[in-house]
């Protein structure tokens, strides 16, 4: 096996434990693309690369010996928002953050499953936005087109492993920073049940509308990256039943009953569904439809479920901001949230918590008619470099809401989606969402793997860098 950009996950695994490659060889490679591409990219905040080829020593001697593990020996990455020992925590914020002394729960689940840690990747500030910018890293481009963002707020997870650099990566999602990203650059990306992941020293990210999630090329690699991952913390407070995600890959979905939404959720400044996009995710339910399962247009009854959002979301930003060293030099926007967040911390804070079990009753009758949700993931292409980043936070909030209105809503459900590539729309990636009810993962994977099977997705790469063409995929 030769260690470039096309080796997935689960190839590098069976390459490893079949002596084919060794973890020096992967890593080493690994590393060379992200030494390669930073300057472009900028897909990573922290690269370990003394340390990770340490661990791939220690991983081929485990190898030698005849260990066996999921995914013993094979680089991957994850966001800067999750505690790797010895390595700062920043979460995309200026200022000296001192190094953790432990893994978190997820990632000390990946070396526990025999994963080699090459580095953190970069992530707007305190993850509040689909774009990866700001002045404590610079930005971080996307792969297909390096003038334009791959999304966020897991932006550098998405463009390590759309460009290749990692075979597959965790990030995290707390009104689609994993979904977005991966929608804007071609790739599967789950947002698992709550606590399915741990997000472990933090029992509740962001009030519980955070959960981690896995990015990668094939819905098989981003099932086995989840089941390694998958687990909880014996103080966690979410603990959904155990699933078997790599099992689903391989399963017949059945025939579903699947609603196309396309009308964005309640939002407080216009939002519109472009063209182009529409037409990719209509596309997307027709082939469905040639698949055999029924499908209809029909939108879950929302309601006012924005309301109960921005409590959860204001107030985790407060809780961050209070245990950042170095307050003065976060971005005034994110100031802004956190002082909101304070103001929110009580009485409105109970009642969106409250609200959530009526959310569930009414838009769980839903899945009475309907097995899987189909809607837009964003929408609008990546917008360039630089369209948010000066913007003040009603203009902020106002862009974010007009390019991105249909992820959050199941952040405060706290239920199941994934994104899947839907196309391009002039060479911009574009992606759609199969929504679930609570712990739906198999049944999502399944349908994921059966479109995938059809589309073949995974075969489109990004240009390397320094190739003149751009793809130009309508």
């Amino acid at each position: 096996m030769t260690p470039d950009r096309a080796a997935g996950l689960a190839a590098s695994a069976r390459a490893l434990a079949a002596g084919e490659v060794t973890s020096r060889e992967l890593v080493a490679a690994a590393l060379a693309r992200i030494e390669a591409t930073q300057g472009t990219f900028n897909a990573f905040r922290v690269v370990r690369a003394e340390a990770a080829l340490a661990e791939a020593k220690a991983a081929d001697a485990e190898l030698a010996a005849g260990v066996r593990g999921p995914l013993l020996g094979v680089p991957v990455a994850v966001k800067d928002d999750m505690d790797v020992a010895g390595e700062p925590t920043a979460f995309g914020c200026s200022g000296e953050f001192p190094p953790v002394t432990e893994d978190g729960e997820a990632v000390r689940r990946l070396r526990a499953a025999g994963a080699v840690i090459v580095g953190k990747t970069n992530t707007c500030e305190l993850g509040q936005w689909p774009f990866t910018e700001g002045p404590a890293f610079g930005a971080t481009r996307n792969p297909w087109h390096p003038e334009h963002t791959p999304g966020g707020s897991s932006g550098g997870s998405a463009a390590a492993v759309a460009a290749g650099l990692v075979p597959a990566a965790l990030g995290s999602d707390g009104a689609g920073s994993v979904r977005i990203p991966a929608s804007w650059t071609h790739l599967i990306g789950i947002k698992p049940q709550r606590g399915r992941i741990s997000t472990w020293p933090r029992g509740e990210s962001f009030q519980g509308i955070t959960v981690n999630g896995t990015l990668a090329r094939t819905v098989a690699d981003a099932a086995l990256l989840l089941d390694a991952a998958a687990g909880n913390h014996d103080l966690d407070p979410h603990r959904p039943p155990a699933i078997n995600a790599s099992e689903a890959v391989g399963r017949d979905p059945g025939r579903l009953r699947i609603a196309l939404s396309l009308k964005p959720p309640f939002t407080a400044v216009p939002a519109r569904l472009q063209p182009q996009v529409r037409a990719r995710v209509v596309q997307l339910a027709e082939k469905l439809g040639a698949l055999g399962h029924i499908v209809e247009e029909a939108d879950p009854p929302y309601g006012q479920i924005g309301l109960t959002f921005v409590p959860r979301a204001t107030v985790g930003i407060a809780e961050w901001v209070s245990v950042t060293p170095s307050p003065a030099l976060l971005d005034p926007r994110t100031r802004g949230a956190a002082r909101l967040g304070r103001l929110l911390g009580g009485a409105p804070l109970r009642a969106a918590r409250r609200a959530e079990a009526v959310l569930h009753r009414r838009i769980g009758a839903f899945y009475e008619s309907y097995d899987v949700i189909l809607a837009p993931t964003t929408a609008a292409p990546p917008p360039r470099i630089g369209a948010m980043l000066g913007l003040g936070g009603f203009a902020t909030d106002r862009a974010m809401i007009a390019a991105c209105p249909y992820a959050w809503p199941w952040n405060v459900l706290g239920w199941p989606g994934i994104n899947v590539p839907a196309g391009f729309v002039d060479g911009l990636p574009v992606g759609a969402q199969l929504l679930g009810p609570a712990n739906s993962e198999p049944l999502l994977i399944s349908l994921a793997a059966q479109l995938e099977a059809e589309l073949r997705w995974h075969e489109l790469w990004p240009p390397q860098q320094g190739e003149e063409e751009r793809i130009a995929v309508v």
